[in-house]
């Protein structure tokens, strides 16, 4: 992985290319917005909302006694949803996302660890809360952006298999999934299928290597896995072209299908890409999904 440092200052700059205004309004529109349809929504705010029975992995301390005594089961006590929300963001850690090719300037680890600060620097100046599932903390305020980065380093010196961490987020949170998802789709499915199925939406952003796209390569090839997969000798790559590349579009579609299905957001980026032209389309998902 690149500086820390470096890379957050790249983030801020990123960041910094959005116009003010332009949060600014969005602000501005969601607030009318609640306003005008009166929209009321579970968070953590203090004015009460209403009483739901307890379910495993809600915390015990939530659970209201005097209403509880009343019922032949416990029942937790929730409040209005607050103006600030917590958005969740899942980096992937693991060894295939330091793959860079001719193709490309950076690696996609580098490029994923970038649009995440960036994200974060874009929803905590809009004033919400950033968290991470393997931390599972909230950053808020003054120099969270900092801690953020510090909790990011964290997180890719212990690394991880690629795959969201199994531990439960709260119910009808949302998340961000950034990594390149070339894991077997089962296993994706099974990931965002237990998220859903808490009620969380969220949105999965794949990054690539233009060559994992494209399979630029010509002639005797060795292809070496980065994850204990083993090493490939091909005598002539470009006959392999065709059916790779028509394999890496249904791999694709199918994660763009499972998002669909979950009620979820889907985009791809490729590392030959200015981090722009995938920040802008993430945070418009992302702050469409906020209602903002």
């Amino acid at each position: 992985m690149a500086d820390r440092r470096a890379l957050q200052y790249r983030a801020e700059h990123l960041a910094g290319a959005f116009p003010p205004l332009l949060v600014a309004a969005q602000r501005v529109a969601a607030t009318v917005l609640q306003g005008v349809h009166g929209r009321r929504r579970v968070g953590t705010g203090e004015t009460f909302w209403q009483f739901r029975p307890y379910e495993p992995g809600d915390p015990i301390q939530r659970i209201d006694w005097r209403q509880s005594a009343k019922r032949e089961r416990a029942f937790i006590r929730q409040t209005e949803w607050e103006a600030a929300q917590t958005i969740w963001l899942w980096l992937d850690a693991s060894p295939s996302m330091d793959y860079r090719s001719h193709l490309s300037s950076v690696d996609k680890s580098e490029r994923a660890t970038l649009l995440t600060l960036a994200l974060c620097a874009l929803l905590l100046r809009g004033g919400e809360h950033v968290a991470f599932p393997e931390e599972g903390r909230k950053f808020m305020g003054r120099y969270a952006l900092e801690r953020a980065a510090a909790a990011m380093a964290r997180i890719a010196a212990r690394g991880n298999n690629g795959l969201p961490p199994p531990a439960p987020l709260p119910r009808h949170a949302r998340i961000v999934l950034i990594g390149d998802f070339l894991a077997p789709l089962a296993e994706t499915e099974r990931a965002v299928r237990a998220l859903a199925a808490r009620g969380v939406t969220g949105h999965l952003l794949q990054i690539l290597d233009p060559a994992e796209e494209s399979l630029p390569f010509q002639g005797r090839t060795l292809f070496e896995g980065m994850e204990n997969d083993g090493a490939l000798l091909v005598r002539r790559t470009e006959n392999l072209r065709d059916a790779y590349t028509a394999r890496m579009a249904a791999h694709r579609n199918a994660l763009a299908a499972l998002a669909r299905a979950s009620g979820w957001t889907f985009t791809v980026h490729h590392t030959d890409r200015p981090a722009e032209a995938a920040l802008l389309p993430l945070y418009v998902a992302l702050t469409e999904r906020l209602g903002v």
